[in-house]
């Protein structure tokens, strides 16, 4: 059976049959750019090629901006680094619910959920938020925000 990653710098689809690299417990890196870890995704996602991509640790602070990060909040990764998810690109879903914290606590996807995004010194931005829970000892999240149109 074939696992599905992404990886959240490049946005690097690829398919492999084990979830480690080799006979180590290491999570697999990225094959294309060299980032050190992927997400694992439970079914096949193609985001759009003008996607951004954020990754938290366990607790929603922010350990890694990716592709498109910049153009769509206009932040560096240095001044994003450790600081929570949801106050540094100003995240308010429509239904109202905090999508962050649900696949945080319960471990389970969110996808297309409209969301305004109002990252520090940026003006607000429409977007999907899709919403991936890491599937590994450490917990975090994969958050890719497709700008609207």
């Amino acid at each position: 059976m074939a696992h599905l990653f992404i990886c959240p710098s490049c946005g690097n689809r690829t398919a492999a049959a084990e979830r480690s690299a080799g006979f180590r417990r290491q999570a697999r890196g990225c094959s294309k750019c060299g980032f050190g870890f992927l997400f694992e995704l439970l079914d096949d996602y193609y985001p759009a090629p003008d996607a951004a991509f954020f990754v938290s640790d366990q607790e929603g602070k922010l350990i890694g901006a990716g592709r498109g990060a910049r153009e769509l909040t206009g932040l560096d990764t240095e001044r994003v680094i450790g600081r929570p998810v949801t106050d540094v690109l100003g995240l308010r879903f429509d239904d109202g619910q905090d999508h962050v914290a649900t696949v945080l606590e319960w471990g389970v996807r969110a996808l297309g959920k409209p969301v305004e995004v109002h990252a520090e010194g940026d003006l607000p931005a429409r977007a999907t938020a899709d919403l991936f829970p890491a599937y590994d000892d450490d917990g975090g999240l994969l958050l890719v925000l497709t700008p609207a149109k």
